[in-house]
């Protein structure tokens, strides 16, 4: 929703996990050092029943044992354990008798600091491999000795020699896979993605077996935590809510409605770039739920910022700084509000920078950044760390219609991102068609609740096609369809023949303008779920 300079400072925010940590124990403690996939280990393990927060690998000890914690993972990273500046941790932290897991440069850093051999170069492996089990105790209890089975890989660093005493419990055709120390147990894949079928498995084993932790995590813990959290903080003020149409922010909206009731003051600024009829949809759909939205059509201002913008970085800073200016004309209206509410989620966050940690930016988010140095509100951020699927539970228990929690996923600066190019009012209004048609088709056929994010994109480019025998020059729509667990990895949806080409009939057949169609087959990673 908001996108605007990476290096200003953020305002304050309300953050539920900080608020929650005073009142119940931490019983595992995920220390960061810069994985793209940090925040999946944390909703592994939340998704089994145990509740969990990130550090940044630098946390001092002191701080980290005050949260009592029954077992720490050490997740991945892009660094080398073996250059001078890479993320290290003190040697202090073994001496706590606790479990601790090591994925990835986690497994290579305590081969490290117990005098195992690393190696550069020499058993790189990214993408699928085939492991093989040596032990079914421990990480692989309840595996077959001498199994084999696919897992997903990252690394050019490899374990060369385990430290002394060390048993290796897997490994694959290059190295040593998984390795057993006293109390430190460490892995070279990654369990926390989808691809690693076996990854859950793994990582009970590690909270159940190893850990003898017990389930006590529940998304009702969320909401009560939380509502007596904001209902304190806000206390007499005024909340403005920015909506966006979108799951996140919907349910946001419906949960600060029913907590705040009359203080609460959501807002959709209709910028133009949104879908055929969103507005008008999720006005309707939120009266219904007793929340009174006020949509303010900003559509021609947000075209006219918006003209001959190309870069996508450009569209996104001016899309937040023009949303932020309407923004606040409207907050001005409202006597005492103080608080601002978006419906940030984690995946939101690590794409855009080191949340805790040193990760690499991928780019800025829509709901991501620095607000104005001179913005007055404060910012509430409630689902700043939860995945889709959780904020859907929490809908649910809203009473939220499924239909509406399974909307797929739709990107803050809106079709803005979809048009590659120019973006016009004419262009806007052939990729509302396209993706009209799309989403329709996908809903006819019952395949919508199969795949994750679907849409289409207008590509800066024309071809040459023939239409009632004519010579016609017009625009090329790209269609996507991914799907994924929670957005951080996403494969292509394989969709049948016969499927694919009703929609681009259809699409070329009632778009006029556009007379080709083609499917993007790119996966996440490499690509990124949207184009922009």
């Amino acid at each position: 929703m908001f996108t605007t300079s990476m290096s200003q400072k953020r305002l304050p925010t309300i953050d539920l996990m900080s608020k929650l940590e005073n009142s119940h124990e931490v019983p595992v403690v995920i220390l960061d050092f810069g994985s793209q996939f940090t925040q999946l280990i944390a909703r592994a393990v939340r998704s089994v029943g145990i509740y969990c927060e990130i550090e940044p690998f630098s946390i001092d000890l002191k701080k980290l044992k005050n949260k009592n914690p029954k077992a720490i993972i050490l997740s991945g990273g892009p660094a080398s354990v073996r250059t001078q500046a890479a993320p290290k941790i003190g040697k202090a932290l073994f001496e706590w008798n606790l479990p601790v897991l090591g994925i990835c440069y986690g497994m290579q850093l305590i081969s490290f600091l117990k005098a195992g051999k690393l190696e550069s170069g020499k058993a790189r492996e990214y993408g699928f491999c085939e492991i093989e089990i040596l032990q079914n105790s421990g990480l692989f209890h309840g595996f077959k000795k001498w199994e084999k089975f696919p897992v997903w890989m990252s690394h050019g660093d490899s374990v060369g020699a385990v430290p002394d005493s060390a048993q290796i419990t897997a490994k694959s055709e290059k190295c040593v896979v998984a390795f057993q120390y006293e109390n430190l147990h460490a892995i070279q894949f990654h369990p926390e993605v989808a691809h690693t079928p076996i990854g859950m498995k793994v990582l009970s084993n590690f909270l159940f077996e190893i850990a003898k932790l017990s389930p006590g995590w529940k998304m009702e813990r969320f909401f009560e935590s939380y509502r007596t959290q904001i209902l304190d903080r806000v206390g007499e003020s005024q909340v403005i809510g920015g909506v966006s149409g979108g799951v996140d922010s919907t349910v946001l909206a419906v949960f600060l409605g029913k907590v705040l009731k009359k203080k609460f003051h959501p807002i959709l600024i209709d910028n133009g770039l949104l879908r055929k009829n969103e507005a008008k949809e999720v006005a309707s759909f939120l009266k219904k739920e007793g929340v009174n939205l006020k949509v303010i059509d900003a559509s021609q201002l947000f075209l006219k910022k918006l003209k001959g913008i190309t870069d996508p970085e450009k569209k996104r800073k001016i899309i937040g700084k023009t949303f932020i200016d309407v923004f606040e004309k409207e907050c001005k209206k409202i006597k005492n509000g103080k608080f601002l509410a978006q419906g940030t989620l984690y995946p939101d966050v690590i794409e855009s920078q080191s949340v805790k940690g040193p990760s690499h930016t991928i780019k800025t988010h829509h709901n991501v950044g620095g607000l104005p140095k001179n913005m007055k509100l404060q910012l509430i951020e409630p689902f700043r760390e939860l995945f889709k699927d959780e904020v859907r539970e929490l809908g649910r228990q809203l009473g939220i219609p499924n239909e509406i929690l399974e909307r797929h996923p739709f990107p803050g600066p809106g079709l803005a991102v979809r048009i590659l190019g120019n973006i016009t009012e004419s262009r806007l209004e052939l990729l509302r068609k396209a993706d009209a048609i799309f989403i329709e088709e996908l809903r006819d056929k019952k395949l919508y609740e199969e795949i994750w994010q679907a849409f289409a994109v207008l590509l800066p480019v024309q071809t040459v096609g023939v239409m009632g025998d004519a010579r016609t020059y017009e625009s090329v729509v790209s269609l996507r369809a991914v799907t994924s667990r929670d957005g951080m990895t996403a494969d292509w949806y394989g969709f049948e023949k016969n499927a694919l080409g009703r929609i681009a009939n259809r699409i070329i057949n009632e778009v006029p303008g556009i007379n080709r169609v083609v499917y993007d087959v790119s996966s996440k990673p490499p690509a990124t779920i949207e184009w922009e």
